[in-house]
């Protein structure tokens, strides 16, 4: 029997190509993995299935650009130490909203240590994000918080398995290019197809066709249901047809995929962000990086990128690649640091307005 660890050669394989290499919509997403791949369609959905019930993978989905469809933010939280662990689990189980949960801290005290609680929080559109925030802060006893919206994006893919023999200072032969972000509205009809094409796969799921089933849960025909997902691929909606590995826990077998979580931070001149954040966001070994405005707290720190892996000095050198190009094409960093990532759990964002007015009055009239 073939072990369902990440780094099996016909599991490595697969995963190079369905972490984050399937962009945009698409009909047939394991035949498209299995063509990229070299590997079996039969095969590919019998591993990816098999890796999804042992947990290695911890969910197949296609995701979606939701900074376009709800207003979303970084937010770090100051909380008293003796009510940190309580509000990590009230944030990761008791708010849809928030998506990334994480215990971050610095090798030394710097700008921002004291803000030890990090998360991805998304609004729906025509509710307040910081309203949300104040009441979430209420919640968990947070001293202060700060909101930090994505004012562009540069990197966005995870690919851990592709990632894991990058060597420092690797970057692609362009710049990165920035994605606004910016608002859309849709119609009942393409609420009701997003919904639908969003939610996880479970294993008796990966199939041929998988999308058959959900467009009949959403009361369409398949062919309406692949025109109006088209329709959002086409708008800039739809994000990856994604294999999200199990990155934080160990496997059941003891094998990790990453240990280390990398947040780094360069504070550069106002007017450059964009030219930062490209020269920034070509660097291979990075999964993300975004234009965020952080403020005094963090010394005015404007662009984040996130890197993984199993050894920290090694993220390290990365940084200090990344460092030596950006000094080398002359962009002035006026302060940078490092926030490591601790206790960790991820989750997709709710970005449903009707599940979030239902949730809100929920926990006001609590």
């Amino acid at each position: 029997m073939p072990t369902m660890e990440h780094d099996d050669p016909i599991n490595a394989k697969i995963l190079a190509i369905s972490e984050d290499k399937i962009e945009g919509f698409v009909r047939e997403p394991f035949e498209e993995i299995a063509r990229r791949s070299g590997v079996d369609v039969d095969v590919v959905m019998a591993r990816i299935a098999a890796m999804l019930r042992a947990g290695t993978i911890r969910r197949v989905r296609q995701t979606l650009l939701a900074t376009n469809l709800a207003d979303g933010a970084l937010v770090a939280w100051r909380v008293p130490e003796n009510k940190i662990d309580a509000a990590f689990d009230w944030m990761f189980q008791r708010d849809p909203f928030s998506g990334h949960v994480v215990l971050r801290s610095t090798d030394t005290i710097r700008a921002g240590s004291d803000y030890k609680l990090w998360t991805t929080v998304k609004v729906p559109h025509g509710f307040s994000l910081h309203g949300h925030c104040e009441l979430l802060a209420n919640k968990i006893n947070a001293e202060r918080f700060r909101v930090m919206p994505a004012k562009g994006i540069f990197t966005l893919g995870v690919g851990h398995v592709r990632r894991k023999t990058i060597e420092p200072g690797s970057k692609a032969d362009q710049p990165a290019k920035m994605i606004p972000v910016q608002a859309v509205d849709l119609s009942g009809q393409e609420w009701k197809v997003l919904l639908a094409l969003k939610r996880e796969l479970a294993p008796e799921e990966i199939q041929p066709t998988p999308w058959a089933a959900r467009a009949e849960g959403a009361g369409v025909s398949l062919d309406e249901f692949y025109r109006v997902a088209e329709q959002l691929n086409a708008r800039k909606i739809i994000g990856r047809f994604s294999t999200f590995l199990e990155h934080v826990k160990p496997s059941a077998g003891g094998v990790r995929v990453t240990r280390f979580n990398a947040l780094f931070h360069w504070a550069v001149p106002p007017g450059r962000e964009i030219e930062a954040g490209g020269e920034v966001g070509r660097h291979c070994i990075l999964t993300h990086c975004y234009w965020r405005e952080a403020g005094p707290e963090f010394k005015n720190v404007n662009i984040m990128a996130v890197a993984h892996g199993t050894d920290k000095q090694l993220l390290l050198n990365h940084k200090v690649a990344i460092d030596r190009h950006i000094r080398s094409i002359g962009i002035p960093v006026s302060y940078t640091n490092v926030f490591w990532g601790g206790r960790s759990e991820i989750k997709p964002s709710e970005i449903s307005p009707q599940v979030y007015r239902e949730w809100w009055a929920e926990q006001v009239n609590r």
